[in-house]
């Protein structure tokens, strides 16, 4: 295994193939002098430089960081991916090559490189522009196709994955913004959501959900309890644990899997970036045209009593009068001359309103485009910092879900704010380390925080000065190391414990994914349980002696992998994206919840299962060495 980047991602992903799936890897970095690294914002306040000496101090006294690399693990350096540096490191023989960089174009250059050398090697991109990915992964399979001669035996081990670090951590970034939920993960057009349940009561019994995917630790609710840690023992978190081991755990929360059904505040979305009519016009222009209307009804009912017409033709002859396109009624009554004179009176106030009306749609339309500003009396929002990479995605899966957002960003050419514009998000321009600026955003009656920022301080002194606005606020931080993170979690929890704070790195969120797509599995998403981590995964039956011609109960084995549903949808359909490698509005749903224990899982079914990753790595690896002995 192969794995070439410039970042804290390649690093993990070298940890996770190592670690879960006792891989040799490769790992192809920049030189010291020229790897990336996380900006730094030196005007912290002192509550946060004081907090992130000690966090960073505690990080180092528990772990003992060390530079030198793993037993398994080879490191290489090089300024750029060429083809010379692949033929150094193994690519025409490897089984899978992973290009992680944060520029686009070095991964595509590089996978087309890797392709050439080694038509069959596994391919794993990191592109942000999806509907490019998309492109490029059909291209690097045709290739593959072309080069094997036999079109599908290559397929299988020729494949080429595009992901995204941050489409793959958005969920469960923005799970928090959901009430009663910490983790989400999509899947088939469904958002699941996985939720944190308290201990039942005597004489309770709890909600199971669709499935109890987890039993969360016995230290949970001790703040300096090593939660989700792999020494922690039979104290740590259960995964997948089967229904006796759940009636028989007493004290310990549990994590179950519901489909998200958001029931809050929202903010009205119009389609297409069309707003609605009533917001087209001011209050008062909309009197005025109302009363311009009740205006030429009375003019018509009055000439059709005088001439007794038709009512339907006294209309007709009302707006010609209104409009000044009917003849002088010279020789007719009194009555109707009036009714003219009147109907005369009413086009000529006519005309400012209707020019009133369009400037003003016309001034609406053009503000459309403009960033909009918080408006009065919104409460129960989530506060997005930051319309980076990670930002702009989160901000995507909010709005989806009809979430309302606020978002602070201080560049305004930022990636995220075509989008913002987009989709009439409001957006308050500014650092959030100045003052004001997270007041603007409405802080004190925010419902949750997203510290989405490149900068790990800013994000921190964003927490903890909102902490001081609000003490109860629900927090999510994204840091950029993985042990920070933990550092920060414990900290902060240790000083609000009843405030619901979360850590995050993109890195130990996306590592996963990419590593199950290295490995040749399909991953759905990712659901963090406290320090762990629970995969979900399409997996077709065929050549899985574990599911094939098994029932669904006879297939679940606990703390390993758990049948969760029947995919039904078409296999060549890309889930979640629509023509062009857009995300689908309402992508139609092919998966089957409902399955009865006793059904049997045929070598044509394709299922989705939540399984732990060495549960994963052992499906796999079994699945391998029958290939290979075949």
């Amino acid at each position: 295994m192969i794995v070439c980047g410039d970042d804290g991602l390649a690093h993990r992903l070298a940890a996770e193939l190592r670690g879960v799936y006792a891989e040799q890897v490769t790992l192809v970095v920049p030189p010291s002098g020229r790897r990336v690294r996380q900006p730094v914002v030196g005007r912290a306040r002192a509550a946060s430089a004081a907090l992130l000496d000690r966090v960073v101090n505690a990080t180092v006294n528990r772990t003992g960081t060390s530079a030198e690399p793993a037993s398994n693990e080879q490191v290489v350096e090089a300024p750029e991916i060429t083809e010379a540096v692949l033929t150094e490191v193994g690519a025409d023989r490897a089984a899978a090559l992973a290009l992680v960089y944060d520029d686009d174009e070095t991964n595509i250059r590089a996978a087309l490189t890797a392709r050439r050398l080694n038509p069959r090697i596994r391919l794993v991109l990191r592109l942000y522009n999806r509907r490019l990915g998309q492109h490029i992964e059909e291209l690097l399979d045709q290739t593959a196709a072309v080069a094997s001669g036999d079109g599908q035996g290559a397929a299988l081990d020729a494949s080429t994955t595009v992901l995204s670090d941050a489409d793959t951590a958005a969920p469960a970034l923005a799970a928090t913004a959901l009430v009663g939920t910490s983790k989400v993960v999509q899947t088939e057009g469904l958002v699941l959501r996985a939720v944190e349940r308290q201990p039942p009561r005597p004489g309770e019994v709890a909600d199971p959900g669709l499935c109890t995917l987890a039993l969360l630790s016995a230290t949970s609710n001790d703040p300096a309890g090593a939660d989700g840690s792999e020494g922690s023992g039979e104290h740590g978190p259960h995964l997948l644990p089967d229904e006796a081991a759940v009636a028989a755990a007493t004290g310990r929360g549990t994590v179950v899997l519901e489909q998200v059904s958001y029931s809050g505040p929202s903010l009205p979305a119009g389609r297409g970036g069309v707003p609605p009519f009533a917001s087209l016009f001011s209050r008062r222009l909309r009197w005025s045209l109302a009363g311009l209307v009740a205006c030429v009804l009375a003019l018509a009912v009055g000439l059709m009593i005088v001439t007794g017409e038709h009512p339907l033709y006294a209309t007709y002859v009302t707006l010609l009068d209104l409009f000044g396109i009917n003849d002088p009624a010279f020789h007719e009554s009194t009555a109707r001359q009036v009714l003219q004179l009147l109907s005369g009176l009413v086009g000529l106030l006519l005309l400012p309103v209707l020019l009133a009306a369009v400037l003003e749609a016309l001034g609406t339309f053009r503000s459309a485009s403009a960033l909009r500003k918080p408006p009065r009396g919104l409460g129960g929002h989530v506060v997005l910092l930051g319309l980076g990479k990670i930002g702009t995605r989160v901000l995507t899966r909010l709005r989806e879900l009809h979430i309302p957002v606020v978002c602070v960003e201080s560049d305004p050419d930022a990636r995220g704010m075509a989008t913002a514009r987009r989709l009439r998000v409001p957006v308050v321009l500014g650092d959030v380390t100045q003052e004001g600026v997270l007041e603007a955003a409405k802080i004190h009656r925010a419902h949750a925080l997203l510290a989405l920022t490149s900068a790990d301080t800013t994000n921190l002194e964003a927490s903890l000065y909102a902490r001081s606005v609000r003490p109860d606020l629900r927090v999510v931080l994204r840091l950029y190391d993985d042990d920070f993170a933990t550092a920060v979690y414990r900290t902060l929890r240790a000083a609000h414990p009843f405030a619901l704070t979360r850590s995050r790195s993109v890195s130990h969120l996306a590592a996963p994914a990419f590593a199950g797509a290295m490995m040749g599995r399909q991953i759905l998403g990712a659901i963090p349980v406290e320090r762990r981590v629970l995969l979900f995964a399409e997996v077709d039956v065929a050549g899985h002696p574990q599911l094939e011609g098994r029932t669904v109960g006879e297939a679940f084995r606990a703390g390993a992998w758990r049948v969760l549903a029947l995919n039904t949808s078409p296999p060549g359909r890309r889930r979640g994206e629509g023509e062009g490698g857009e995300e689908d509005s309402a992508p139609a749903s092919g998966l089957v919840w409902d399955l009865p224990p006793t059904y049997v899982l045929g070598a044509g079914d394709r299922v989705v299962l939540a399984a732990t990753r060495r549960g994963l790595a052992e499906l796999l690896g079994r699945r391998r060495r029958d290939r290979a002995g075949a």
